[in-house]
């Protein structure tokens, strides 16, 4: 072994790691620790309840991945059934994979057991895994409180608890059934509480889960990694579609994800791309598990090299090599935009992130700004340029049908009455007979229902509907 690999070695001895933990974690790439994993890794081998603020990206999974394996490796293999020694809480399915894998990869030949608990696949088949007994499970909080409700899983025996993207549960609405998990762990657990941003009701939840908790703070709240290149590109919303094909044609941009601020907004986004001859693939909440993880699985094996997401990706894909983030749209939270960009630059390579902004998301662009503590420079202003929906017509050429001969500001003031200022609410005014159309019974001087002839119709009441009875006849 040379001598990189021994000081390597020796770097992590001294975290506390030993023995085919360390050999794992090596082979798997870890090489030198990170700030947050030299702060924590030590105080959890001790026992102590962890606080940590750090940016995504930043290598807090083995921060508390790896004494949480070295610790139940000491222990041995012998489990209870329907129980898990270690319990890891997650905001989204793909933060949960990507643990998963994480704490996989680390504990390779060491015989930890891992159980993934989450919504939108097989409920019997994640049963079946716990009821054996695991020494971690993975989870997003409303299944797992599906699971415990119904004795599924029984945390009584769980030492070791992570609340990971704490504020992203909260956002979400996953405090309370956080809360009731918590109290379902043994009294005595360790617990380790990880969030990019700290608002006061983060604050209030890990005075109630934590004991004298050692604080690990490696960035300033919401900030950006140095690695990333950001810009804005003002544009309307109709310039968009165009702005981000003519980016997307450049080789350079060899991994991409576009970022949507809604469902139906991504799947558009996808249709678009794919209309101007881009393969791409997309996620969001009203997808499948399985189709979430086939697009996301193609993302990280290069065969999509573009990849149209809501927020639900912001924190949960960790893919080395993402060239680009694109904010087609700005985020209604703006600490989701720190996580967005934070899907590039990551383990000290460099990215590019770009911001889509239409006049109408100013005021987000500016409380961005605020919150990253930098003002984003502009580096193109399309909103001089004509809609590139709207084709030239050429002098002569007769208006489309739907296409309008006038700006909206252009039309006169009789024309922006309303129906058009026409008298009786824009309906024709016939002044003979003869001018009225064939049946028009609106401007017709016969009663209504009168027959061709002009007799008048039947008003009186028939026998069997309201009228005298029928007398009754004779048995």
């Amino acid at each position: 072994m040379n001598n990189e690999n021994n000081n390597t070695l020796k770097s992590f001895e001294e975290l506390g790691i030993s023995g085919q933990l360390l050999k794992a974690t090596l082979a798997a790439g870890y090489t030198d620790p990170k700030p947050i994993q030299e702060q924590a890794i030590p105080a959890q081998l001790e026992g102590r309840d962890i606080l940590g603020v750090a940016q995504t990206g930043s290598g807090k999974t083995a921060a508390f991945a790896l004494p949480i394996l070295s610790k139940i490796i000491a222990l041995g293999s012998k489990r209870k059934p329907k129980t898990t020694r270690a319990l890891v809480l997650v905001p989204t399915r793909e933060l949960a994979v990507q643990i998963d894998e994480t704490f996989r990869l680390l504990a390779k030949g060491a015989h930890i057991s891992t159980a993934l608990v989450l919504g939108g696949v097989s409920r019997f088949s994640q049963v079946k895994k716990i009821q054996p007994g695991v020494d971690v499970i993975i989870a997003t909080p409303g299944r797992l409180m599906d699971l415990v409700k119904a004795r599924d899983v029984y945390l009584s025996d769980t030492t070791w608890l992570v609340l990971d993207e704490a504020d992203r549960m909260l956002d979400m609405g996953f405090i309370n059934d956080v809360k009731r998990i918590a109290k379902e762990t043994h009294a005595a657990r360790q617990t380790a509480l990880f969030s990019a941003t700290m608002p006061a009701e983060i604050e209030q939840l890990a005075q109630s889960l934590l004991r004298a908790p050692v604080r690990v703070e490696v960035a300033p709240q919401s900030t950006t990694a140095a690695e990333i290149t950001q810009s804005v590109v003002l544009a309307r919303t109709k310039q968009k579609r165009q702005i981000l094909s003519k980016m997307l044609a450049d080789p350079d941009m060899s991994s991409v994800i576009v970022f949507s601020r809604t469902k139906h907004g991504a799947d558009r986004i996808t249709r678009d791309l794919e209309r101007d001859g881009f393969e791409a693939a997309v996620i969001h909440g009203n997808k499948s598990q399985n189709a979430r993880q086939k697009a996301l699985n193609g993302f990280k094996d290069g065969t999509v090299r573009i990849l149209v997401a809501t927020d639900i990706a912001a924190r949960g894909i960790d893919v080395p090599g993402i060239s680009h983030v694109v904010n087609f749209d700005l985020p209604d939270e703006a600490e989701s935009y720190v996580h967005r960009i934070g899907r590039t630059g990551r383990n000290g390579a460099s990215g590019v992130a770009v911001t889509l902004c239409d006049p109408s998301e100013n005021s987000k662009l500016r409380t961005v700004e605020r919150i990253i503590r930098m003002k984003l420079p502009v580096s193109a202003d399309h909103l001089g340029e004509a809609d590139p929906q709207r084709e030239p017509r050429a002098p002569g050429q007769p208006a489309a049908a739907n296409d309008d001969a006038q700006p909206r500001g252009a039309r006169s003031p009789q024309q922006r009455k309303p129906n058009g200022g026409k008298p009786n609410g824009g309906r024709p005014k016939w002044k003979a007979d003869g001018d009225r159309p064939a049946g028009d019974r609106a401007h017709s001087d016969k009663p209504a229902g009168a027959k061709p002839d002009g007799r008048k119709p039947f008003r009186g009441k028939r026998r069997g509907f309201g009228g005298k009875r029928a007398p009754a006849r004779a048995a």
